[in-house]
């Protein structure tokens, strides 16, 4: 097979591509095969891969590998768990590289795939090493579990480098365990010194660092481990499990890319779950603060850090569907200002061309964001968030306001409980919160809070939020939603509005979540309601009125 050479690769744009466990698992062919394959005549590609991952994220490897950690720093001696479950992890990746060598060269590429076996053993080896050396001592710091966790990425990169391999793709597997060490030195206080005084802009560092790496891999595909380094403090609990979409948002600018895209199973952002609204619609166009808001309440749609990096850079983000390539997805412009101007790239699918500030003004406004601010007209789109805990406390007034206050927030402070709505008076505060998993958490919060004054409790309750960019001068959106509610019989608890405006949040009972919903969607977002789903391809076509 003739290898793929990335002609004049100097002069093409760049793009991101980050992939998830879930599409790598079922649809790798389609991937390496087909996407990377076609973006690549046009366009430098950098892939970005997380773990893979099996139907559900529960059977995938960094669930698998988490669990590991578990057993193996329980207090009974379970080896033997601890020894099956790297060995389903090393199986699944072994029966992945056998299933790739079906229909191809086997003996042309018989090198490649005796090095991707040998990386996966040599991997899940050194995991089962560690794991035994932890279960002897009898804990595992948060540090050592992210360099654990870090092994499933590894291990689906290797995959993907010796999947473009075998089709004649040069491709280079990039990992990041000592990116954090490299842009900050090796000392650890220096680093936590540098992460606490810089924020969010720690991070810059690292895409730089990265995008040097991705540079020097001269012609070949830099497949990039999602995974980026031991930070100073464990990366599961500082930026959790998203953290493989603020890597590909931190290469994207380390190498000045023209696009990010965010691969997943989905057309893109619809105006609802799709899942739960038949008539739910794709949404060509959103902006980064709303898709921002739709991530807190409820929607599995960016992570916070990645919205930061790319709004920074003015870089667009694209996600679209593995299972549709060809679609247009829906992409995410940087708000616009006289300073910023989005990068745009070419691609091989029907993406839109918009290669200066006034086209993607022209193509906001088609899809209905007026002017430089973005007024809306009408929601944009809608999401729920259910299992919420609504508590009410009423101050015994033995102190002023600030001090009632102050106590509450500092009670929520010692049980690490972080509140998702608040509303407040002079004497009693409400608060709306989806952190307490268990009822034992719900008692302790209770008995804390009791010492601040008379606390009540609903438990089952929902927030619905209704999203929509400078919805705050949308004369008349708060008092239709209510009218519309109540004609449905639904209660409302707790009322919100976001000091972003961007959002009006609503308390309700878990019961009539799906009917808010409903009503919403229909009278509000003024979307007709389906029986059925209506075709992925009416929602580019039929003008509702998000795009008037």
């Amino acid at each position: 097979m003739p290898v793929f050479h990335l002609t004049d690769s100097n002069s093409k744009p760049w793009i991101v591509q980050k992939y998830g466990g879930t599409s790598l698992g079922k649809l790798l062919e389609v991937i390496t095969g087909t996407i990377i394959t076609q973006y690549l005549e046009n366009n430098n590609v950098a892939v970005v891969c997380s773990a893979i991952s099996g139907s559900t994220k529960s059977e995938g490897t960094t669930s698998l590998l988490l669990n590991a950690v578990e057993l193996a720093t329980s207090r009974e001696w379970r080896g033997t768990e601890v020894n099956k479950a790297i060995d389903l992890v090393r199986d699944n990746h072994l029966a992945i590289c056998k299933n790739m060598q079906f229909g191809i060269d086997g003996v042309r590429n018989a090198k490649v795939f005796a090095e991707l076996e040998r990386g996966i053993r040599s991997d899940c080896e050194g995991v089962r090493s560690f794991l035994i050396a932890a279960q002897t001592i009898g804990e595992l710091s948060g540090r050592a579990k992210d360099k654990i966790v870090a092994t499933g990425e590894r291990l689906a990169c290797r995959v993907v480098v010796a999947s473009l391999l075998s089709k004649g793709i040069k491709a280079k597997l990039i990992t990041l365990d000592d990116l954090v060490e490299c842009a900050y030195t090796e000392d650890k206080y220096k680093q936590r010194l540098a992460y606490e005084e810089l924020g969010p802009r720690f991070f810059d560092a690292l895409a730089v660092s990265i995008g040097r790496r991705i540079q020097e891999c001269g012609g070949a595909v830099p497949v990039v481990t999602g995974f980026f380094g031991m930070m100073p403090t464990p990366l599961l609990e500082s930026v959790g499990r998203g953290y493989s979409d603020l890597c590909a948002a931190m290469c994207a600018v380390g190498i000045e890319a023209g696009e990010l895209q965010i691969w997943k199973e989905v057309d893109g952002i619809f105006t609802a779950d799709p899942r739960k609204v038949l008539s739910a619609r794709l949404l060509p166009t959103i902006t980064l603060e709303e898709a921002s808001e739709l991530t807190y309440y409820g929607s599995e749609v960016i992570h916070p850090l990645t919205m930061g990096q790319i709004k920074t850079a003015s870089i667009p983000l694209r996600i679209k569907n593995v299972k549709n390539p060809e679609g247009s997805g829906t992409i995410i412009y940087p708000s616009l200002s006289p300073l910023s101007t989005p990068k745009t790239s070419s691609s091989t699918s029907s993406l839109t061309s918009l290669n200066s500030s006034d086209s993607i003004a022209s193509f906001m406004q088609a899809n209905g964001y007026y002017g430089t601010s973005q007024s809306r007209r009408a929601p944009t789109a809608l999401t729920a968030k259910d299992s919420i805990v609504l508590m009410n406390i009423q101050s015994n007034r033995q102190k002023k306001s600030h001090g009632f206050l102050a106590q509450v927030f500092a009670k929520l402070d010692e049980l690490d409980v972080v509140a998702d709505l608040i509303t407040s008076s002079e004497q009693s505060v409400s608060l709306a919160i989806s952190s307490l998993d268990g009822v034992d958490k719900v008692e302790r919060l209770m008995q804390s809070l009791d010492k601040c004054g008379k606390v009540e409790v609903l438990q089952d309750m929902a927030i619905v939020s209704v999203i929509g960019h400078k919805m705050r001068n949308m004369v008349g959106i708060a008092g239709q939603i209510f009218s519309k509610l109540a004609s449905g019989g639904v209660n409302i608890y707790l009322i919100g509005q976001g000091a972003s405006e961007i959002n009006i949040s609503l308390v309700i009972k878990n019961d009539d979540a799906q009917t808010a919903i409903d009503i919403i969607h229909e009278n509000v977002l003024g979307i007709p309601k389906y029986d059925t789903h209506a075709p992925i391809y009416q929602n580019g076509l039929m003008k509702g009125p998000w795009l008037y």
